[in-house]
């Protein structure tokens, strides 16, 4: 009898990392009835980050809250508060940037305007609470605002030449003199999830790499905000060459300049899941993303599962809602894409359940050629 680890992140906006882990290993058995499955979806900070942790801590509670969301409207969202401890007697929070400011949450891309203020207000409602401990994901980014919205909601005031609060979002970037911080709330133990490790600034900095996935198309234009987040950096303090400031638009370091560790967030949450110890217990484990691409391979779910099987001596399989030309799939024993199986992009997004059952049951039969 074969053990099957089913360890996916979510698919963006399609199918949730719990849902395509039940369709993964109803494609599998179908192929190998007999099979035993092993449910650990995943999470890297990004979407599905508040998920994965109320499917592992007992006792989990989401507590409801309305935000300034990423489109200029309220939304209405939550963070998780997860039971007190030894060493957090108020509670441990969990909020994520994705369900608060996150790039899914706009019907549209604003490339200016797009701001991390409702994650700073989540993060408040927790510290109002009285939590002891912030666990933040900053997956899914909708802005390269530097994480400026989020330290305005916690206190921070940027400033224009005429000491007046500058715009929201990238816009209000180049337009701060000074940074005024004596009203900033004081952080408690603060631990960052992150799916990258790019730096600030430079040619792999926030605004160069992501800037063009949040509708910062023109040369100009991303060279604007990449220096006007290395005048922002100098006015708080921080190193832009740090890895993993340049996650979530900057937020990363936002978050560093108000007490926060950085941390891989697919090996945080795997931890806390116990993920490697079913993956000791497993034959194969099958991890996957809506795309696998040429960063994949820099600390995001299916590359850090790989190495962890690889460390266990497991076989590793990938099922991704698309694979690009420019991705490694070495690491794995074998790979399929939703695309392939569904002949297009577009029939592949339309029923993304039919289609992972379909990649689980063409990686059993890869077992068995």
């Amino acid at each position: 009898m074969t053990r099957v680890v089913l360890a996916p992140d979510s698919f963006k906006g399609t199918i949730t990392a719990v849902d395509a882990a039940v369709a993964l290993a109803e494609g599998w058995a179908s192929v190998e009835p007999t099979a035993e499955f092993v449910h650990r979806p995943m999470a890297d900070g990004g979407e599905g980050t508040v998920d994965a942790f109320q499917a592992a801590v007992a006792g989990a509670v989401r507590m409801p809250v309305t935000v300034d969301g990423p489109a200029g409207v309220s939304i209405d969202t939550a963070w998780l508060l997860l039971p007190p401890t030894e060493d957090a007697p108020g509670g441990t929070a969990v909020v994520d940037l994705a369900s608060t400011s996150g790039i899914e949450l706009l019907d549209e891309l604003r490339p200016w305007d797009a701001d991390t203020t409702g994650l700073g207000q989540a993060i408040a409602a927790a510290l109002d609470h009285g939590v002891s401990r912030l666990v933040v994901g900053i997956g899914s980014s909708a802005s390269t605002d530097g994480g400026t919205g989020m330290l305005t909601a916690l206190g921070a005031r940027f400033l224009d030449a005429a000491g007046v609060p500058v715009p929201r979002g990238a816009r209000g970037l180049s337009e701060i003199t000074s940074v005024d911080l004596t009203r900033l709330r004081t952080a408690p133990e603060v631990r960052v999830l992150t799916d990258v490790t790019n730096p600030l600034t430079g040619p792999r900095g926030a605004a160069a790499v992501f800037g063009p996935q949040k509708g910062l198309r023109d040369a100009d234009d991303i060279a604007r905000v990449d220096e006007a987040l290395g005048r922002l950096a100098a006015r708080l303090g921080l190193d832009p060459t740090q890895p993993g400031a340049g996650a979530a638009g900057g937020t990363g370091a936002a978050l560093v300049r108000w007490g926060g560790v950085l941390a891989p967030g697919a090996a945080e949450v795997a931890e806390l899941i116990r993920l490697p110890a079913a993956i000791d217990a497993a034959d194969i484990v099958i991890t996957g993303e809506g795309s696998y691409d040429g960063q994949s391979g820099d600390g995001k779910v299916p590359s850090f599962l790989a190495d962890l099987a690889a460390t266990a001596g497991v076989r590793a399989m990938l099922a991704a809602g698309r694979i690009t030309d420019d991705s490694d799939t070495s690491l794995f024993a074998a790979s399929t894409s939703l695309t392939d199986l569904a002949g297009s992009a577009e029939a592949a997004l339309t029923e993304p359940p039919r289609w992972l059952r379909e990649a689980g049951a063409a990686l059993a039969r890869a077992t068995k050629s």
